[in-house]
């Protein structure tokens, strides 16, 4: 079962399908409780128990915070946040009474720094790879696992949605390969990992300067990266 807000969800069942599985979109606002809840009941609705779930759900906002729209703020914090909360709560109770199933938020690599023009972005990352980190422990002693996967700049609509196309960031030629970012998370997924940080040697090295580097220079760094070029 997939979901998305816009229409393009259809295509991408259809694509999916034609490998040879029961793909089944599911067409849902998920920044609105009723939305969650629509899936779920969709779900649920299938009559057989949910093995596997990734919540990938979430939208960017760059930009001065100042500058940014009270609306589009609090808007992803309602995707990014809210409705992941949401979900994960309904889908973990779930797999938990029935000791068993597998949980996989998408992360990313700037949960591990603060986002100078990307702040709420960046906060509410860091918000969802703490929660996931901390579920995975209290799941420590059931067959439940929840896993992280935290991808770097990733070739997707993602920069331009977020109104970072003319960024540094933005126009970076060398970005990870979704398909294999995704392969990489679903590896992990299976394999019950904590977390995975995918998908490039570039992005892995990010992750490992921001564990070293101090948060004003993480934090400077990515001013440079994420205000427009010219700027």
């Amino acid at each position: 079962m997939v979901s998305a807000e816009d229409a393009g969800i259809q295509s991408a069942a259809n694509e999916l399908g034609r490998s040879g599985v029961d793909v089944r979109p599911v067409r849902a606002d998920l920044r609105t409780g009723k939305g969650v809840e629509k899936l779920y009941q969709q779900v649920i609705g299938i009559g057989q128990p949910l093995d596997a779930a990734a919540l990938n759900a979430g939208v960017g906002l760059g930009g001065s915070f100042l500058d940014s729209t009270l609306d589009d703020t609090l808007s992803l914090i309602d995707l990014n946040v809210r409705s992941t909360v949401h979900l994960a709560k309904l889908i973990l109770t779930d797999m938990a009474q029935r000791n068993s199933g597998k949980l996989l938020f998408t992360s990313s690599i700037a949960s591990t720094m603060p986002g100078s023009y990307q702040a709420v972005y960046n906060a509410s990352k860091s918000f969802i790879q703490s929660l996931s980190e901390a579920l995975h422990d209290e799941l420590r002693d059931t067959d439940v696992t929840v896993t992280a996967l935290m991808p770097g700049p990733t070739d997707t609509n993602f920069f331009r949605r977020a109104g970072l196309a003319n960024s540094r960031m933005g126009r970076m030629n060398s970005k990870d390969d979704p398909a294999e970012v995704a392969q990489q998370g679903f590896d992990a997924l299976m394999r019950g990992d904590r977390k995975v940080v995918a998908e490039s040697l570039m992005t892995k090295a990010m992750g490992i300067g921001n564990r070293l580097l101090p948060d004003s220079v993480k934090a400077a760094a990515n001013r440079v990266m994420s205000t427009p070029v010219g700027n």
